[in-house]
């Protein structure tokens, strides 16, 4: 049997279904979205479904070429594919086209490429050559991975586009699986009610007694973490008896009311005047802190709408009148599984869950099985980039989740998001094909 033969061979048959149950499904569904009866063929190249076709094929011939590659391109390269990536983010901050008031697109003519979609597989590139390269857990080592994902972060900051520096902090659960931040996991976890309470009092005012003074709502909350924490210092000496011991937690609490105080003053900061206006308002309509059914919150409104009165069969395809008359906005890119709701009902909307829980579950255990330290993060690293964009975008259309812009993997339009999320599962697959062989 020839090399070829045997690679194509060694392909997991089950990604392979469900990723083209995934396209041409989410293909189905762009066509429906989209659909104008004077271009009612699904290969109108004019039409987004027509192009959607075309990016198809590419991504299809980029995925079999990527077969025929020697698998040890990925790791051999990883450092030259991220420098490329972080040029091109760069690049596009001085040479990008604006769309919605960010620069992360290059146009050239009718054709636009988002350099960041490509930024996730460089970034998964070098951090799972960083973590195969170097398996001693060190704090040297977790702050050069960690900085392996900021600087894409800030760079796509600085377009901005917070969505997608969403998405990147999927590759903190890498670390955790390879056991560096059990803790900073934890911490996460924390941050995230801290600032969603930090953000619910901060139009709040506190009367003060005694002194007769109200305090806005952030400074409340920082005053009453600093009591907590001197309570708490209050209480080491009947905890702990050892005084060296005694003197680093004290030190460990000041430590956190710290940078807890500061993080709450930050979050404030960062949603009120780092966030472009709509981007606040749909921070504060998801928390409760806002009702505005015409502005922020109409997309979510008909999504919901769309959504629910699909039923449990759905209307049937291409009769989805809130479809047919456009009733939700960007309902072929960020809101595409409004059509699968309305068009497929329930029974469409948990085949396509369902599809990509398969889909992610089947990178895990193909992460498991591999004996290359590489493939094994790199695939890990892919299959949570696949559950944040699903969790955040259908979380989205639900109203369980701010509107921020992040496509559904293989169902949004676009050429960009598509034949990266194909190239994500290509190399994924090749590396799985020699996961026999010994790689660095």
């Amino acid at each position: 049997m020839s090399r070829r033969n045997s690679v194509f061979s060694q392909l997991d048959v089950t990604v392979i279904a469900i990723g083209l149950f995934l396209i041409f499904f989410g293909w189905i569904n762009i066509y429906a979205a989209g659909y104008k009866p004077e271009y009612s063929s699904i290969f109108s190249f004019s039409q987004e479904y027509g192009k959607q076709f075309m990016w198809i094929g590419i991504g299809i011939i980029l995925f079999l070429i990527i077969c025929l590659l020697d698998s040890s391109i990925f790791t051999k390269l990883s450092y030259l594919y991220y420098g490329a990536g972080m040029a091109l983010l760069v690049a596009v901050l001085i040479f990008g086209k604006e769309v919605n008031g960010a620069k992360s697109w290059f146009g050239i003519g009718s054709i636009g490429f988002q350099p960041s979609e490509f930024a996730k597989i460089a970034c998964a590139l070098l951090l799972a050559k960083h973590l195969s390269d170097h398996p001693k857990k060190s704090f040297s080592n977790l702050a050069i991975s960690l900085g392996i994902i900021a600087v894409p972060c800030i760079l796509i900051m600085l377009q901005p586009d917070t969505g997608t520096v969403l998405v990147f902090t999927a590759f903190i659960l890498i670390l955790y699986r390879f056991g560096y931040v059990g803790n900073i996991i934890l911490a996460g976890i924390l941050a995230i009610l801290l600032a969603v309470i930090a953000l619910i009092i901060q139009s709040s005012t506190f009367d003060l007694p005694v002194i007769d003074f109200a305090l806005e709502g952030k400074y409340f909350l920082v005053i009453l973490l600093a009591v907590l924490g001197g309570i708490a210092m209050l209480m080491v000496p009947r905890v702990v008896i050892v005084k060296k011991l005694r003197k680093k937690v004290n030190t460990s609490i000041i430590a956190t009311v710290i940078v807890s105080s500061v993080f709450v003053l930050g979050v404030n900061y960062a949603v009120n005047e780092v966030l472009s206006p709509h981007q606040t308002s749909r921070v504060n309509i998801l928390l409760g802190l806002e009702e505005d059914p015409q502005g922020a919150g109409y997309n979510v409104k008909q999504s919901k709408t769309s959504i629910g009165s699909g039923g449990f069969s759905g209307k049937g395809f291409l009769n989805g009148t809130l479809t047919k008359f456009k009733y939700v906005p960007m309902q072929s890119t960020d809101f595409i599984f409004c059509t699968v709701g309305e068009e497929w009902g329930f029974i469409g909307t948990s085949l396509v869950v369902i599809a990509f829980c398969s889909l992610i579950i089947r990178l895990f255990f193909l992460a498991e099985r591999q004996r290359s330290q590489f493939s094994k993060a790199y695939i890990y690293a892919i299959a949570c980039i696949f559950f944040m964009h699903l969790l955040i975008n259908v979380g989205m259309t639900i109203g369980l989740a701010p509107v921020i812009g992040i496509p559904l993997p293989f169902f949004s339009y676009g050429g960009s998001s598509l034949v990266a999320f194909i190239l994500m599962l290509a190399i994924a697959l090749r590396l799985d094909a020699e996961r026999l062989d010994i790689l660095r």
